[in-house]
């Protein structure tokens, strides 16, 4: 079987399991689970790989609904990664429920591919994208020791090879005053809201101060009980993004001492504290970006290697390619002016542009394991441009 040959079976495995594929990613949407509550997916994605001839190992990582389903055991070992968490109170509105769908039938459709040619093909599957970092967890602890390749692919509204993502950390933030009758007394009080208020205007002006690509926001989660009384408790919680994770260093110092300033002039006492993990940037290897896009174009898909006007974002999969040579291209399911996480996105991620969407991907990731597979010298090549760039 050549590479050629190859890749029309995998096509034909994956055109045969549209059906199947659809049906799975409709059950996931329409029983939306938060991070590291996704014990529905995590079942109904490892019980498709098991069906298929998978080793599955649950609650990998010690998280509970993260798993590894395994075919073949020789190198190079390649893992496709899923998602399959949802968004509060939108649900699948960044598509995870078909992320996980493609992963596990391009998984299934290259099986035939690793007993021809060799190598592994690994599902991981990774929770708590959108909320917790599973895969920055994951990594942490282990998962990808064994991994030489790893990707994935993300609904979007646009069809690209690679994709931008920034480092980020998330900040919680409280307050504490003094209550007080905000009338009778009110000079008796120290009020914890309006140390967040003038710590939000801090950071509003230190926005004008910092590089292009960074990115400071946040909520206010607690301002108060009552209008009458002085508030004696504020919290907030805060994402601070950055390029690269030296300026994430140095930004989050410049951040904090915005709320030090607020503290100091209210008098209110400030707690705060640094999320533990922390999304790292993407580093898109541009060797296995260019097999994909070859293979998406191939099946009429007109993909960029790099949107221009890509806007930022941050994901855990910036972790993982910071161990290994990863890719995270984009697939179109709805047009340019429907925002991701959007209750119109969520419907595109159930809708015949998201089966479409869904298997052109799946096809993509298989015939690029077969690339891989095919060609040892093209791992090496992937593996060399993933040291220097390192």
């Amino acid at each position: 079987m050549d590479t050629g040959e190859a890749k029309a079976r995998v096509i034909k495995e994956i055109e045969a399991r549209r059906r199947e594929l659809s049906e799975l990613s409709l059950k996931i949407h329409a029983n939306p689970e938060l991070g590291f509550k996704e014990t529905r997916a995590a079942g109904w994605l490892t019980g498709y790989l098991e069906k298929n001839g998978f080793r599955i190992e649950r609650g990998i990582g010690r998280l509970p609904t993260a798993f590894r389903g395994s075919y073949g055991q020789g190198k190079p070992a390649i893992a496709i990664l899923a998602e399959y968490d949802a968004l509060p109170g939108l649900g699948h509105a960044c598509g995870h429920n078909l992320i996980g769908a493609m992963a596990v039938g391009a998984a299934a459709a290259s099986k035939p591919i690793i007993d021809h040619f060799g190598g592994s093909i690994v599902v991981l599957g990774t929770p708590a994208e959108e909320l917790y970092g599973g895969k920055a967890i994951l990594a942490e602890r282990g998962a990808f020791n064994e991994i030489d390749l790893a990707m994935m692919v993300h609904p979007a509204v646009h069809d690209t090879a690679t994709t931008q993502a920034l480092a980020c950390i998330s900040l919680e933030i409280e307050f504490f005053g003094r209550e007080a009758h905000a009338a009778a007394r009110p000079e008796a009080g120290i009020n914890a809201l309006e140390a967040m208020l003038q710590a939000f205007a801090a950071i509003n002006s230190l926005r004008q101060h910092i590089k292009s690509k960074a990115r400071i926001h946040g909520i206010i989660t607690d301002g108060g009980q009552a209008a009458n009384i002085v508030p004696a408790h504020s919290a907030g919680s805060f994402l601070v993004r950055a390029e690269d994770d030296a300026y994430l260093d140095e930004l989050k110092q410049k951040v904090i001492n915005c709320f030090i300033g607020a503290a100091t002039a209210t008098g209110a006492r400030l707690e705060y504290k640094w999320a533990d993990i922390h999304y790292a940037p993407l580093r898109n290897n541009l060797t296995l970006a260019r097999l994909f896009k070859r293979n998406m174009l191939s099946l009429g898909r007109q993909i960029q290697l790099q949107n221009p006007r890509q806007s930022f974002g941050s994901t855990d999969m910036g972790n993982v390619s910071q161990l290994v040579p990863s890719i995270h291209p984009s697939v179109a399911i709805a047009p340019q002016d429907i925002l991701l996480h959007s209750p119109q996105f969520a419907a595109a991620a159930a809708s015949e542009a998201g089966t479409r969407g869904l298997i052109d991907a799946a096809k993509a990731l298989a015939m690029t394991v077969v690339d891989l597979v095919a060609s040892p010298e093209i791992v090496i090549k992937v593996s060399q441009e993933f040291k220097k760039r390192k």
